[in-house]
């Protein structure tokens, strides 16, 4: 059995969506529940269905195109990822997972492999936090990380529940029914570029993912006395927004004071209010991400973040009240997994690399219930989530030329890779469908 990926067909269905969008090209903007992303939605279903996949869609809208197998009745091999994307982004993250395996499994077709187990291309919904405030809203769902009173306490920009934002799409139901249990998937593998620069710089084709970071967030909410910017002297004040610069300043020394390149602190978003140049801020809201593999190191971070922003608050005249957004674990990828990438790489002759995944993926929750790997791809400088966001559709250039024989049923799946001179990525499926 000689599978063999598409490579136009692939990089033609990745330019047509990235033409779905909300933004000029180069930028891609597609906010879950939009009718941008109702329409790229239908696009992918459309391809699925093309290729004689049995789709099902659940209350909150996660995808699920399957290639049946001679055991139904077995649980299925998953692979997928995302086609939603954060305000003026760029066209790979999470759409090469997606169109990837449903490259893998007509490759397998072609070649005229028959699974025994079924094979779920699964589209995640709403991986991104941008309309909800919350990342990985459909596999926390389908993972039980998240109940189903999120339908109520979920509210975009706007004020509109999850609920009613979701059936306006046309998903109803209760969020209970998105639940998987624990036998639904056998294994799940996600594909996706690394959204970094360390495959690019050491030359590497594939990155084996065997671990995930897993966030902390949260909201601080500072308190103080607004006034006039030239009346108020500076001994009198009681300014919140350099109550929160110094709480944001101290929450990176707290992460660079560990010494741990895996530790990292962002403060995203800063709201001050009035933002008026000739007036003193009275109230700032500060969201903060701390994520670690560790996440013992992370809550040392967290707590020596809210003891700081207790004594700004003494010091400076301020009330700092806080909340948690989320607080996850982080995932270890499945052994068996990990060694059947790297199996496959060694195979084709692929430069690898075991690495961590410091960005959070749907593979965060899919890992509490099935066993779980990552399959990382370079993009060209480490850009993610811009316009310029890159990844090359040229073929890897080796010794052996062409995709030769495959390992077990291992399969190329999409010719998608860094610069100009790297591909070809793989799904270890032969492992996997046993």
């Amino acid at each position: 059995m000689r599978p063999k990926a598409d490579r136009d067909r692939v990089w033609q269905e990745l330019d047509t969506l990235a033409s779905l969008s909300d933004a000029e090209p180069p930028a891609v903007t597609r906010v879950v529940f939009s009718e941008t992303d109702l329409r790229a939605r239908r696009f992918f279903k459309d391809r699925c269905a093309a290729a004689g996949l049995e789709l099902r869609e659940d209350a909150v809208g996660n995808t699920f195109a399957r290639w049946r197998g001679s055991a139904p009745e077995l649980p299925a091999v998953a692979t997928g990822s995302h086609i939603d994307a954060i305000p003026n982004a760029g066209r790979f993250d999470g759409t090469v997972g997606v169109f990837g395996g449903l490259e893998a499994v007509r490759s397998l077709q072609a070649a005229g492999f028959r699974p025994r187990r079924s094979i779920d291309v699964i589209m995640f919904t709403s991986e991104e936090p941008t309309r909800f405030g919350l990342g990985c809203l459909g596999s926390r769902l389908m993972s039980g990380v998240l109940d189903a009173q999120a339908d109520k306490r979920l509210r975009d920009g706007d004020g509109r529940t999850l609920e009613d934002v979701r059936g306006r799409a046309g998903f109803s139901g209760s969020l209970e029914t998105v639940h998987l249990g624990e036998d639904a998937c056998s294994s799940f593998v996600e594909l996706h570029i690394e959204q970094g620069p360390l495959l690019e710089r050491a030359g590497d084709d594939i990155g084996i993912v065997t671990a995930i970071a897993a966030p902390a967030s949260f909201r601080l909410f500072i308190e103080g006395q607004g006034g006039h910017a030239g009346a108020v002297l500076m001994p009198d004040r009681h300014d919140a927004f350099l109550a929160a610069a110094e709480i944001a300043l101290t929450l990176e020394s707290n992460v660079r004071a560990l010494g741990a390149i895996d530790t990292v602190g962002t403060v995203g978003v800063c709201e001050v209010f009035p933002g008026a140049i000739n007036s003193i801020p009275s109230r700032v809201r500060l969201e903060v991400d701390v994520r670690d593999i560790d996440p013992d190191r992370r809550d040392n971070v967290l707590r020596h973040t809210e003891e700081a922003g207790r004594l700004v608050a003494e010091r400076r005249g301020v009330t700092v009240r806080g909340e948690v957004i989320n607080m996850d674990p982080p995932a270890t990828c499945a052994t068996e997994i990990v060694e059947a990438v790297a199996s496959a790489c060694a195979a084709r002759g692929l430069k690898s690399q075991r690495m961590i995944s410091r960005a959070y993926h749907d593979s965060l929750f899919m890992a509490r219930i099935a066993p779980t790997g990552m399959i990382f791809i370079p993009c060209r400088d480490g850009i993610s989530h811009r316009p310029d966001e890159y990844a090359s559709p040229r073929r890897h250039r080796q010794r052996r030329r062409g995709p030769g024989g495959c390992a077990g049923a291992t399969c190329e799946v999409i010719g998608v890779g860094g610069h100009l001179k790297r591909t070809l990525c793989v799904i270890p499926t032969g492992a996997l469908l046993k």
